[in-house]
């Protein structure tokens, strides 16, 4: 009888020890994400843009603008689609799926592509484009072709071809960081915390040490004083992230664990210290044809790593890792079993999302 996507990832963690160990256990329930990355970023349409016309020229397809990311209904779940298969290629270099992948992103991430992509981040008007959330994305899937390149020489010039882009994508966090007083605590694309641990394991991976303090220091100054965020608020119909699980995913980078376990005290006082899941009941999907409201499903899987990455930043004795373990637990349950991609509202991103909990991406920046 063929095992459902549940208990396959449950068998394998309990017992995963390393990625290449356990191949072929995951490779059931990793290509359905892969299937579903290699199912749309080459789909072009329906396609959702945010563009700036310059001139009449400028009213172009979006392969014509963007030829590398113009699949997956728009540039920043394309941008993911491709880090999500690059990851799983090179953890499961064996998978039957891997192929498929190599040669997807092999289309996509050509020279030209890629210098066509640099040249529209630098035109006029678009100093903002994608930030910071498809920008952040483009720094993971930078740090992922980077550490591929380090096993396969054969994706060495995809990541030499990448870096263009991924130094313009840090170039505009460097710039816009210092002036952005105040962060946007939303649960959606524009959240800051979100984006600033992205970025960071990124800096980590380049060894960008300038990048590190300011996103260190912006960190501290955006959340360092926090008192009591209000997770009672949430989820907000349409979140795909927690603003108040974001901030302490991005602060448990930054501090370390004795320090981070006095800020979570004041920042998030309620947390319980036992293994109890019910302090953060698990968000309800109405209705998956619906774009906005499919959120929830993104946000049961971005609440699970971060759930996770919180306990990873704690003392080890700290009692609240068993409540966060159990809400992580609760919430990747319900989450896994529905990236099907029965609807391409959730299908042409969620797999990214599932990946990124799976592969424990945010907890093994340096695997």
């Amino acid at each position: 009888m063929r095992r459902s996507l549940l208990s396959i990832l449950a068998v394998c963690f309990a017992t995963m020890t390393s990625p290449a160990a356990h191949a072929s256990g995951f490779e059931e329930a990793t290509g359905r994400f892969a299937n579903l990355a290699l199912s749309c970023i080459h789909t072009e349409y329906p396609n959702k843009i945010a563009h700036v016309l310059n001139s009449a020229e400028d009213a172009r397809t979006p392969s014509q603008l963007t030829p590398a990311f113009y699949g997956c209904f728009d540039h920043h779940s394309s941008v993911h689609g491709h880090w999500l298969l690059a990851r799983l290629a090179r953890l499961y270099p064996q998978a039957s799926y891997t192929p498929a992948a190599r040669q997807a992103l092999a289309k996509s991430l050509t020279k030209a592509n890629l210098e066509a992509e640099l040249a529209y981040m630098n035109g006029a008007g678009r100093a903002g484009f994608e930030r910071p959330y498809g920008l952040a994305w483009m720094l993971q899937l930078g740090a992922e072709l980077r550490q591929w390149a380090k096993q396969d020489q054969s994706v060495a010039n995809w990541a030499a071809d990448f870096a263009p882009l991924e130094q313009r994508a840090a170039g505009q966090f460097k710039s816009w960081l210092p002036k952005l007083r105040t962060p946007m605590r939303v649960g959606e694309h524009s959240q800051t915390a979100f984006a600033l641990g992205l970025a960071r394991d990124w800096a980590v991976e380049v060894q960008d040490t300038a990048f590190l303090a300011l996103i260190d220091e912006r960190a501290m100054t955006y959340y360092g004083k926090d008192r009591d965020c209000p997770l009672r608020f949430e989820p907000g119909g349409e979140d795909f992230v927690s603003a108040c699980l974001g901030e302490a995913d991005l602060m448990r980078r930054v501090l370390a664990p004795e320090a981070y376990a006095k800020w979570l005290n004041i920042a998030l006082p309620t947390i319980p210290r036992t293994a109890s899941a019910d302090w953060l009941p698990v968000g309800i999907v109405t209705d998956r044809t619906d774009g906005k409201l499919a959120h929830i499903d993104g946000l049961n899987l971005s609440r699970a790593w971060m759930l996770e990455g919180m306990a990873a930043g704690l003392p080890t004795a700290d009692k609240r890792r068993l409540a966060l373990l159990a809400a992580a637990k609760a919430h990747r349950d319900i989450a896994l079993p529905a990236v099907t991609g029965e609807h391409y509202e959730g299908g042409h991103w969620l797999g990214t999302f599932a990946t990124y909990l799976v592969t424990q991406r945010g907890l093994k920046v340096d695997d």
